[in-house]
């Protein structure tokens, strides 16, 4: 695998999505501390505040934060999915990376966002449709393999969501630095529908469990890779092949056993979940320091580790950060709103993923039968198109590309 030439930084792209408040807190007497200004400013505001603390009469009591994107409880999945994903779509067929996660406390709809639901599909089923949509439009020209794998973190450990069987795997760091997870199960998909079903089925392997903040808590972080090789159908002594990877990532939520009321195996899950979060955080603040060069210190947790490309390195990278707009919930919503703020300067760069196959001269005769074949193709095509023009009229020259008989004529002997 080589990348290419041209390479370029790119801002990491930040959204925030603010949810509804929910009945529970409105029943406990939370008040709405949390407004979408405009399509990027979101305000925050203290709710402990004494308005009639004249020490502190002169400080406001609210917060304002600026990200690339804003949408609060008025905005659908579709909204939400063509403002921070859609674009990603036809750089990952070219052969770039691109990171979609969700971040947030518990209980604030990243697994929504993501995942959706049958009425209303989330980020995953949206972007997969599209993927496969946009292939099919480009197939005639260019030949695809598309394949997956599905996994979680759990406790800090891997596990296989198509294959639960496999038990725990580890991670493992190649010569160039890539990061990979030594035998997961990578299936290879030829539609939208298929990957979706596969989807389903490790969504049910996915480790869930009520808290008294969330009633359907992922006690696991879910991340979905989906890859694609792109090589022409022309084929040569040289083929080039794009790979791009799409991460799609749903992190477990933050929480406070206080808040959560956790305990025995709930509450040893929400410290592994909040220390993989807390190195998450350290990262994102050692990328986003303006000052001298910090070390970044990814191995501290393996979810960082995961995203160690999508943070620092080659990818496209999209972070949809989730807040409650309760009042009760402003602690948390502070702290995200702080990290997705400082997350806004990080830079990633950005390379095509470009890998080129040589050809040996025993291979020839297939290359000659694969010529043959699209030969026959494009004239059963131009066959379909109708007539062809009359002797001395022009044809269009749109609709001639690589004609086959130059090449035939050009010293191929089939």
């Amino acid at each position: 695998m080589k990348e290419g030439k041209e390479s370029r930084d790119q801002q990491l792209t930040v959204a925030l999505r603010i949810r509804p408040i929910s009945m529970v807190e409105l029943e406990e007497g939370a008040t709405l501390i949390a407004h979408k200004v405009d399509e990027q400013v979101v305000v925050l505001m203290d709710p402990m505040e004494d308005p009639e603390d004249i020490l502190r009469a002169n400080r406001s009591r609210e917060k304002s934060y600026v990200f690339d994107m804003a949408f609060d409880f008025t905005a659908t999945q579709e909204m939400v999915y063509r403002a921070t994903t859609k674009g990603l779509i036809e750089g990952v067929i070219s052969g770039y990376n691109a990171t979609v996660f969700a971040y947030g406390p518990t209980g604030c709809g990243k697994t929504y966002t993501m995942l959706g639901t049958d009425h209303e599909p989330g980020i995953y089923a949206r972007t997969l449709h599209d993927l496969f949509r946009a292939i099919e439009e480009t197939s005639d020209d260019m030949e695809y393999e598309v394949s997956m794998s599905y996994l979680e973190i759990y406790n800090e450990m891997i596990r296989d969501l198509l294959n639960p069987s496999l038990g725990f795997l580890e991670l493992r760091e190649d010569a160039k630095g890539v990061i990979q997870v030594a035998g997961i199960t990578e299936v290879s998909t030829i539609n939208a529908k298929e990957v979706m079903q596969l989807l389903l089925k490790g969504n049910k392997q996915r480790m869930q469990e009520p808290t008294a903040a969330n009633q359907t808590s992922s006690r696991s972080h879910a991340v979905l890779q989906v890859t694609v090789r792109q090589k022409s159908r022309i084929r040569n002594i040289m083929q080039e092949v794009r790979v791009g990877r799409l991460f799609m990532i749903d992190l477990a939520g933050s929480e406070r056993a206080s808040q959560t009321q956790n305990r025995g195996q709930r509450m040893k899950e929400g410290a592994h979940i909040n220390r993989s979060l807390l190195a998450l955080g350290n990262c994102i603040n050692a990328l986003s320091d303006k000052g001298a060069h910090k070390y970044v210190n990814y191995r501290d947790s393996k979810l960082t580790r995961l995203l160690k490309d999508s943070l620092g390195g080659n990818s496209r990278t999209v972070m949809i950060a989730h807040i409650s707009p309760a009042s009760s919930a402003f602690e948390e919503s502070r702290s995200t709103l702080t990290y997705a703020d400082r997350a806004k300067s990080i830079k990633t760069t950005v390379k095509r993923n470009l890998l080129n196959v040589s050809y040996h001269i025993a291979q020839y005769t297939s290359i000659i039968s694969d010529l043959r074949s699209e030969i026959q193709r494009l004239k059963c095509k131009i066959d379909a198109q109708g007539p062809r023009p009359a002797q001395g009229e022009r044809g269009d020259i749109r609709h001639i590309q690589d004609c086959p008989g130059s090449a035939a004529g050009g010293g191929w002997s089939v």
